[in-house]
This record gives structure tokens, C-alpha cells and sequence, in this order.
């Protein structure tokens, strides 16, 4: 495929067909941007970023295999030059965290307008980074902040949130830690605290994010 010279080159990762073909015409509207592949899972979004070196990953987080989080770590891990912008239909405040942790420069969500996703692009291969204004609206109400925290939950807060994720009962995840219910209860609200989880909703998405239950 040719190239502009000053084009930016934009890797799309998103397994939905529908979504991906919607992003894929809306950047190819764009006279500055170039779409040099389109992947459906993490692994081959990662292995198509280092061989292609595009300037931004367009990454979906919920996607087969190796899910947008992990793949973007492995990604800036990987590259130097190559910025990713999580999209996702998500705004929990924990997954905002993380991605912006593992290293993407920006967060649009699905159901804004599509020009927020080419001011991203255009920001983020620019060097700066990009928060949608809906994210950023939300967590200002919320007064919790979108910054990467580097706060991080100790293994134990991290067994009694996988063991929520899963279903289980205080009682039943303290049987299995050999702790007392008073002592999980204490775990699970200060790593939801830590992590701004509202409830079980939301740590049964951030445990799939963190691939928590892949392995049960």
C-alpha cells in the first residue's frame, strides 16, 4: 500500500465487524489518515504493530485472546513510536486507569461522535494525549481522577476481588483465604475504593479486563 509521507498510519484492532468496517470508512474519509491493516484480536494486533510500526493503534479492549489492555502493554513495550488510543464503549473510572497505566495516550468511547475519535488520533500522533470529553466530564463530577494513579491493590484485595468476580459469598471467599468475613469485607472495599468500582457490575468488567477469569 502507498503511503502519503506525512500521513498518519492507523493500525484498527476491534473483533466486532460492524464497528471495525464503521471506523475503517470514517478514516478513510480522512485525506491525513491511512488505515494499514485491520486486526480482530490482541495477539496478531500486537504482532501487526511491530512489523507495520503504524503512529496509532486504534485499540478495542474487549477483543479474543489477548484482550486491548494486555495488548497495549506489549505494544509500547514492543515499539517507540507507536501511540495507542483505547475505544471502548466503557467509562468506568478503573478502566480509564488502566489503560492510561499500561501506556495508551488516549480513551474514546464508542458512542460519541466520530470526530472524537480523529481529534484523538490526530493528538495522539502528534505526541499528546487524548481523554473524550465525556470521560472527563464524568469523573469531574465524580471528583475521581483520570490521571494514572499508580495506586495498585496488594495480591490479597486482588484474590477477594477475583473471588466477588466469580460469585462468591464473603463467607465462602473466606473459607477459601482461611480469613475472617470482617477481613474480606475490609479487602473488598478498600480495592474498590482504590480502584473507584461502584459495584459487583463493575468489578465482574474489570476482573474480565484484567483476565481475572479466563482461567477458572
Amino acid at each position: 500500500m502507498d503511503t502519503e509521507v506525512n500521513a498518519i498510519t492507523t493500525l484498527v484492532a476491534e473483533d466486532h465487524e460492524t464497528v471495525r468496517l464503521g471506523v475503517r470508512a470514517l478514516l478513510q474519509s480522512q485525506p491525513d489518515i491511512v488505515v494499514v491493516d485491520e486486526v480482530t484480536d490482541g495477539h496478531t494486533a500486537v504482532e501487526r504493530s511491530c512489523e507495520l510500526q503504524p503512529r496509532v493503534v486504534i485499540m478495542d479492549v474487549s477483543m479474543p485472546h489477548m484482550n486491548g489492555l494486555a495488548a497495549t502493554r506489549a505494544i509500547k513495550a514492543a515499539t517507540s513510536g507507536t501511540g495507542v488510543i483505547a475505544f471502548t464503549r466503557h467509562d468506568d473510572s478503573a478502566f480509564v486507569s488502566e489503560l492510561l497505566d499500561a501506556g495508551a495516550s488516549g480513551y474514546v468511547l464508542k458512542q460519541s461522535p466520530g470526530g472524537e475519535l480523529l481529534k484523538a488520533i490526530r493528538t495522539v500522533a502528534s505526541g499528546g494525549s487524548y481523554l473524550d470529553p465525556r470521560v472527563v466530564e464524568q469523573r469531574a463530577q465524580a471528583n475521581v481522577h483520570i490521571q494514572p494513579t499508580g495506586r495498585r491493590i496488594s495480591e490479597r484485595e486482588r484474590m477477594v476481588l477475583r473471588r466477588m468476580a466469580m460469585g462468591l459469598s464473603n463467607k465462602e471467599t473466606a473459607f477459601e483465604l482461611g480469613i475472617s468475613v470482617k477481613t474480606v469485607e475490609a479487602h473488598k472495599t478498600n480495592a474498590m475504593r482504590k480502584l473507584g468500582l461502584g459495584g459487583r457490575i463493575d468489578v465482574v468488567r474489570y476482573a474480565v479486563l484484567q483476565g481475572w477469569l479466563d482461567d477458572r
